[in-house]
C-alpha cells in the first residue's frame, strides 16, 4: 500500500467513526479561528481537517486510528485558547471535543457535577444555577470556554482568591491516551490516592498527555449577596491598602490589583486600582465592605461600590479590557510575582516597556496577566520583563503572541529543576509524541 493509499484508508476510517457531520475542512473555519491556528501551528497550511467525535468511545477510536497511522494530533475544545503556548510541529489532525457536551450527573446533595469535556462553562453554570449552585472558576473567555479547555490550560481567574485554582476543583477525570485507550482516575470523593494524581497532572498540560473526555468537579452554593468595591489612587496608597487587607481577617472572593492603564480605560479614576469582591450572607458582606471603604477613606483613595446587575457588568468590562484587538497583534502573558510586592512589580514592568501597560494581578496568589501590543513590546523587552519576574521568585510565560515573535522567544521560560521529570512523564503517556508535540516546555 502506498503512502497516499494509507492516508485515504485512514481518513475513510475516521469518517466512518464520526460521520460526515464530524469532519470539517480547516479552510471553512472563521477568520479568528485561523488567527489562533496560525499562532499555534508551525505549518498551518498542512492542517486540512477538524474532527469532532460525538462520544468518548468515538474519540478513542479516532485517536487509535491516528496512532496507527502515526498522525500527530492537536486537541482542543471550542478553540478559544488555541493560540496559547508554543508552536506545534507537523500536526495532521485537529481533534475537538466540542460535541462532547453533556452534563452526566449533578449530585446536588454532594456538591459535585460530572460533565463531558466539551461542555461550555456558561451552559454548565446555567444548569447549576437552577439548583442554587455554581462552579467557582472564572476563566479568560467565560462565554466560549469549555470545561476541558479550562482544565487543560489551568485557566483560573480572580476567584482563585477564595476557592483556589482549577486543580482544587477536580475530583475525577477520564481521558483518552495517545494509543486510543480510555482511562479513568479519581471519582466523586475528595480522597483518591493511587499512583499519579492525574487531576493535578492534567491541569495545565495543554493536551500533551491525553485528551480529556469527562471531568468531575466540586461546586458551591450560590452566595446570598455579592458586592464589589473598587479603589483607585496613588500607587503607594494602593500598595498600603492591599497589604493591610492581606493581613486582615477579611475574606474577599476576589482581590485584584489593576495597572493604571486598565483604570484609565475603565474610566473609574486615576492611578492604580484595587478591586475586591465580597460574597456570602448579606450582613457579613456589608460589614466587610464598610471596613474596606473606611480604610480607603483613611488612605485618600477614591471609592466605587457596585452590586447586583451593575456588579456583573463591572467584572465583564474588566475581562474585556484585558483582551485587546486585533487578535493577531496581541501579546498575552501569564505572570507570577510576590503578592506583597505586586504594586512595585507592575510599576517596574511599565518602566521596562516605557509606557503604561494593561496588567492585572490576583493579589492572594501573585498570579496575573499582561496584555500588550506587538509594536509596543520587543523580544528584548519581554526578556527583561521575564528576568524581573524571576528575580522576584516568579515567572512570565507568553501565552499568545504573533507568529514572528513566538519564533524569536522562549514562550515558557521555565528554569526550574523538574524538566527531566516532565519529559519522562510525557514519554510514559505519549511515547510517540503524537499529542500536541512541542506545545509545552522544551519540545514536550
Amino acid at each position: 500500500m502506498t503512502a497516499n493509499e494509507q492516508i485515504d484508508t485512514g481518513w475513510s476510517g475516521i469518517q466512518a467513526i464520526v460521520g460526515t457531520t464530524g469532519i470539517q475542512l480547516a479552510q471553512e473555519q472563521p477568520q479568528d479561528w485561523h488567527d489562533r491556528m496560525n499562532q499555534v501551528l508551525s505549518q498551518p497550511q498542512q492542517l486540512q481537517w477538524l474532527v469532532s467525535p460525538h462520544s468518548p468511545e468515538a474519540l478513542a477510536e479516532v485517536v487509535a486510528c491516528a496512532a496507527q497511522n502515526r498522525w500527530k494530533m492537536l486537541p482542543c475544545g471550542a478553540g478559544s485558547k488555541l493560540g496559547w503556548g508554543g508552536q506545534v510541529a507537523g500536526v495532521d489532525l485537529l481533534i475537538s471535543t466540542a460535541r462532547l457536551n453533556r452534563v452526566i450527573e449533578h449530585a446536588i446533595g454532594d456538591l459535585t457535577v460530572t460533565v463531558e469535556a466539551g461542555t461550555r462553562l456558561a451552559d454548565l453554570q446555567a444548569v447549576l444555577a437552577k439548583a442554587g449552585q455554581f462552579l467557582a472558576i472564572d476563566p479568560t473567555y467565560p462565554a466560549q470556554a469549555t470545561i476541558g479547555g479550562i482544565v487543560a490550560t489551568a485557566d483560573a481567574g480572580s476567584w482563585r482568591q477564595r476557592y483556589g485554582g482549577v486543580r482544587d476543583m477536580l475530583l475525577g477525570v477520564s481521558f483518552v491516551r495517545s494509543d486510543g485507550q480510555l482511562v479513568k482516575a479519581g471519582g466523586r470523593v475528595v480522597k483518591n490516592v493511587a499512583g499519579y494524581d492525574l487531576m493535578k497532572l492534567f491541569t495545565g498540560s495543554y493536551g500533551t498527555l491525553g485528551i480529556l473526555t469527562q471531568l468531575t468537579l466540586r461546586v458551591y452554593p450560590l452566595p446570598e449577596a455579592s458586592q464589589t468595591v473598587m479603589l483607585t489612587g496613588d500607587a503607594t496608597a494602593i500598595a498600603q491598602a492591599s497589604q493591610t487587607l492581606l493581613n486582615s481577617a477579611l475574606t474577599p472572593t476576589a482581590h485584584d490589583l489593576l495597572s493604571s492603564q486598565v483604570v484609565d480605560r475603565w474610566e473609574t479614576g486615576k492611578g492604580m486600582g484595587l478591586v475586591l469582591q465580597f460574597q456570602g450572607i448579606l450582613p457579613s458582606v456589608q460589614e466587610q465592605v464598610d471596613r474596606v471603604l473606611g480604610l480607603a477613606q483613611q488612605l485618600g483613595l477614591r471609592q466605587t461600590l457596585v452590586k447586583e446587575v451593575e456588579e456583573s457588568a463591572l467584572w465583564q468590562r474588566l475581562t474585556e479590557l484585558m483582551q485587546l484587538a486585533p487578535f493577531s497583534e496581541v501579546i498575552t502573558c501569564k505572570i507570577g510575582v510576590q503578592a506583597t510586592g505586586a504594586v512595585r512589580s507592575l510599576s517596574e514592568l511599565e518602566k521596562i516597556c516605557d509606557r503604561p501597560i494593561r496588567g492585572r494581578v490576583h493579589v492572594g496568589s501573585g498570579v496575573g496577566q499582561l496584555a500588550l501590543l506587538q509594536p509596543e513590546c520587543s523580544p528584548e523587552m519581554l526578556s527583561q520583563m521575564r528576568h524581573l519576574c524571576q528575580e522576584e521568585g516568579g515567572f512570565l510565560s507568553v501565552l499568545q503572541a504573533p507568529v514572528a515573535l513566538k519564533q524569536k522567544i522562549d514562550v515558557w521560560g521555565y528554569r526550574g529543576n523538574a524538566l527531566d521529570l516532565m519529559k519522562t512523564l510525557k514519554h510514559q503517556f505519549d511515547p510517540l509524541h503524537l499529542l500536541s508535540p512541542q506545545r509545552f516546555e522544551r519540545d514536550i
